[in-house]
């Protein structure tokens, strides 16, 4: 049976489970009870000045009647008193000894870093997160995003926190950024341990088209906020893959945004994440849902011959290449299962109406022809398919030589004629 163990940057947790710093790890109680659920580890709601939260502050997005596929909330750092959250981190690290409690943390000044810092440290912290992400009301003080958009100002209070830390420090990074490498080598330079991302995405969840007013209302008003949940999970994938490639990077990930299930924490730890944190999920179903996030990696590291965690990490890293490194003479073409296929045409609707117009009813049956000739492989036909399985991407031997778009522009590779071209 697989090891679940996992080492983040020096923080051991017993699997690779972690809750994100967020409402489900408001308060001892619940990181407690998460905890006897199964989680491996938990980052502590962000300490810091408390402050006072808005009402109402959470919005949800409606996906293909999926309710809080793409969830966006309002909520700040913690609001209780910093004497009872380190109160009961240390009682939480007295009952669950092995399990990873890291405190995530959010001030101003260097003087505040270190108080807080040495308090967490001393309360039993097996860990700090710096928050440099967080896209709402803290940014406009000078913390959270505001933080992390400013690599200079990343590194430089990386060092503070390293230098007076005896514990591993991960730092929080902003996706609101147009490439995440600068500000994952600042946190390298300024000592960090390792990273975790993202952090939410700034953003407006929707509008009440009555009043007139964004989600979720304040009273007349609103503002934007911080978006994750299921649908963040593209552009997590992303930049995890983007640091965990750089040469220059190599340190631990903690790999956050949209991780619903099992197969999503592989996708993780696959791109280059050493563990993964969890949030909207679990306030959407309660802790619980780690129970099948555990049984589904262990019997996945089972089937796919992995002894432990560290075995795949980033193992589909190297498979992530520039677009111009791209075989453009690899080609597949669509086909359709007649057996799977209950005749809705959806296939020929989005081929025609999206696509390259290369399905076509047939006469004396619903199950579209595909004109070989001219499809592309562009896979939208198996995307909007409603049946598993009906339509696969099939291989084709074309008889041409592998050949990248790098390669043509040096005189190293010749490219197949396009279809349809005349």
């Amino acid at each position: 049976m697989a090891d679940l163990t996992t080492n983040c940057g020096g923080i051991i947790s017993p699997n690779p489970f972690w809750l994100a710093s967020a409402p489900p790890a408001n308060s001892g109680a619940q990181v407690q009870r998460a905890f006897e659920a199964g989680w491996g580890g938990a980052v502590w709601k962000t300490l810091g000045q408390p402050i006072q939260n808005v009402s109402s502050r959470f919005g949800g997005h409606t996906i293909g009647g999926a309710r809080g596929a793409g969830f966006n909330n309002i909520e700040l750092i913690t609001d209780r008193p910093l004497e009872v959250n380190f109160r009961e981190i240390y009682e939480t690290k007295k009952r669950f000894p092995k399990h990873a409690v890291i405190v995530s943390l959010m001030v101003e000044t260097e003087d505040e870093w270190r108080d807080i810092i040495l308090r967490s440290i001393d309360a039993g912290a097996d860990g700090l997160e710096l928050n440099f992400g967080c896209p709402h009301g803290m940014c406009e003080r000078g913390m959270g995003s505001a933080v992390g958009q400013e690599p200079r100002i990343n590194e430089r209070i990386t060092a503070w926190a390293v230098k007076y830390s005896t514990v591993p420090v991960l730092v929080k990074l902003t996706p609101n950024v147009g490439d995440i490498n600068p500000h994952g080598l600042a946190a390298k330079h300024g000592g960090a341990h390792g990273v975790s991302l993202i952090n939410t995405i700034k953003s407006i969840i929707g509008v009440d088209i009555d009043r007139f007013v964004p989600e979720p209302r304040v009273g007349t008003q609103s503002s934007n906020g911080g978006y994750c949940g299921a649908a963040v999970k593209p552009i997590a994938l992303h930049m995890t893959a983007q640091l965990a490639r750089n040469p220059g990077f190599r340190l631990p990930i903690s790999g956050i945004g949209g991780v619903c299930n099992w197969r999503d924490a592989v996708e993780f730890i696959l791109l280059g994440a050493t563990s993964v944190q969890v949030c909207t999920e679990v306030m959407l179903k309660g802790y619980r849902i780690v129970e099948d996030m555990i049984d589904g990696l262990s019997n996945y590291m089972d089937s796919h011959g992995f002894a432990t965690i560290d075995q795949m990490v980033g193992k589909a890293v190297p498979a992530y290449s520039e677009w111009g490194d791209l075989d453009l003479n690899y080609e597949t073409v669509a086909k359709i299962d007649a057996t799977k296929c209950i005749g809705c045409q959806v296939c020929v609707v989005a081929c025609h109406d999206g696509a390259h117009q290369c399905l076509h009813p047939q006469e004396g049956t619903r199950v579209p022809r595909v004109d070989e000739s001219e499809c592309v492989g562009c896979n939208l036909c198996k995307i909007v398919c409603p049946v598993p399985d009906c339509i696969s991407m099939v291989t084709v031997d074309n008889g041409w030589a592998p050949a990248t778009w790098n390669q043509h522009m040096v005189g190293a590779g010749k490219l197949r004629p396009k279809k349809g071209a005349h």
